[in-house]
């Protein structure tokens, strides 16, 4: 590979040696030594990243230096800092994804937009961190939240995501991802003046339940209490399952689970392990009752702040990002559970969840009725 690299460019280095003499060079020599040199570099590059396993990364890459750096539309506005909280690690799975998200934004706007991730709860649960952003307090602009947090906020269609046994696999919610429906729900925040508006969806996988107490089928729920967040459709799918709802703050919980305020919790599994949360609570129950759908948005007093070069940017780096998230996240999990397996957690199969589905059935329509027909087509996509 350094072979080919330095033989275009010693051609390159002849065909110069040939102008500076007057000696006619063949038809349009500079573009091809240029094309050569450059096919040759990014052979090299692409090769390289091959051999370390990142086509995903390679991908986003290639997206981000395309139209970054100092050449970006974007490099010569004004720079801006924008604050984003995530209650996750930033080594979590979804914690990968913000990073992502920061990375490539900086490197699309040449450095004229800063990201200052601030993760691992440090500005507060998301509820803590929605009221900031919805109050006008303006100390944080942006955030990664769960969807179904964003229903007690009067945007009552995100309500239909936070529906348990919603979503059959993720190739399911892929294709609602990249649908119209997807933002026609997007855009709810904007249509009721929330004050902030949707970047992109994200999933960090489906959410299970574990528990500190042990536990081998949907009967052992019976008079667990399990926290929950201030989502009313969490609240009665965990009451449905036999067990007692309780809310407590995500950035208590592990606390609340060492001193047996709660019983259990749910939660994807990259964010179990990411959090520790197997250090009391190392009983696990795959039952998939939801993909854990994440949304990243902005204040729109932030978003204004922004030149139009620079909104494209943030564009631009959602698509990014939401593809980023989208090639790395089953493979993620695969390892995370095993990793799980091998340290001892008790892991527990659901074979049949039909029994789950049933007793979750007068929660499923009563959460689904006021948009019945957006939620058929939401399942419909399944098809």
């Amino acid at each position: 590979m350094k072979k080919k690299l330095l033989s275009a460019v010693l051609c390159a280095a002849m065909i110069g040696s040939m102008a500076a003499c007057g000696l006619k060079s063949p038809e349009t020599p500079t573009t091809a030594a240029t094309e050569a040199t450059e096919a040759s570099a990014k052979e090299e590059k692409s090769e390289e990243k091959a051999e370390n396993g990142a086509e995903a990364e390679e991908k986003s890459e290639d997206s981000a230096d395309a139209a970054g750096g100092a050449d970006s539309p974007a490099a010569n506005d004004p720079e801006v800092t924008l604050v984003y909280a995530e209650v996750n690690p930033p080594d979590s799975l979804i914690g990968k994804v913000d990073v992502k998200f920061k990375e490539t934004v900086e490197e699309l706007s040449g450095g004229s937009i800063k990201i200052d991730l601030q993760a691992s709860g440090v500005l507060g649960a998301e509820g803590d961190v929605l009221d900031n952003m919805l109050g006008g307090v303006g100390t944080i602009d942006m955030a990664r939240v769960s969807v179904s947090t964003l229903t007690g906020y009067g945007v009552p269609k995100s309500t239909l995501l936070a529906i348990p046994y919603t979503f059959v696999d993720r190739e399911h919610f892929w294709k609602f991802a990249a649908s119209d429906v997807a933002k026609e729900i997007m855009n709810e925040t904007q249509e009721v003046g929330l004050g902030v508006r949707g970047l992109f969806y994200g999933e960090e996988g489906f959410r299970h339940i574990f528990t500190s107490k042990e536990i081998n089928g949907l009967e052992d729920l019976a008079g667990l209490k399990i926290r929950v967040s201030t989502d009313p459709v969490m609240v009665n799918m965990i009451n449905a399952l036999g067990a007692n709802a309780t809310v407590v703050a995500y950035t208590e919980l592990y606390s609340s689970l060492q001193t047996g305020v709660v019983d259990g919790a749910e939660n994807p599994i990259s964010n179990y392990q990411a959090n520790a949360f197997t250090e009391v609570a190392p009983n696990l129950i795959l039952d998939g009752h939801q993909l854990g759908l994440i949304e990243v948005i902005i204040t729109d007093a932030a978003w204004d702040k922004l030149t139009d070069a620079q909104k494209e940017c943030m564009v631009q780096a959602a698509e990014i990002a939401g593809a980023y998230n989208k090639e790395m996240v089953q493979e993620s999990e695969d390892q995370v559970l095993e990793e799980l397996k091998a340290d001892g957690i008790n892991v527990i199969e659901v074979t049949d969840k039909a029994p789950w589905v049933e007793a979750c059935k007068d929660v499923i329509a009563d959460a689904s009725k006021d948009y019945a027909d957006l939620y058929q087509q939401i399942v419909d996509l399944a098809k």
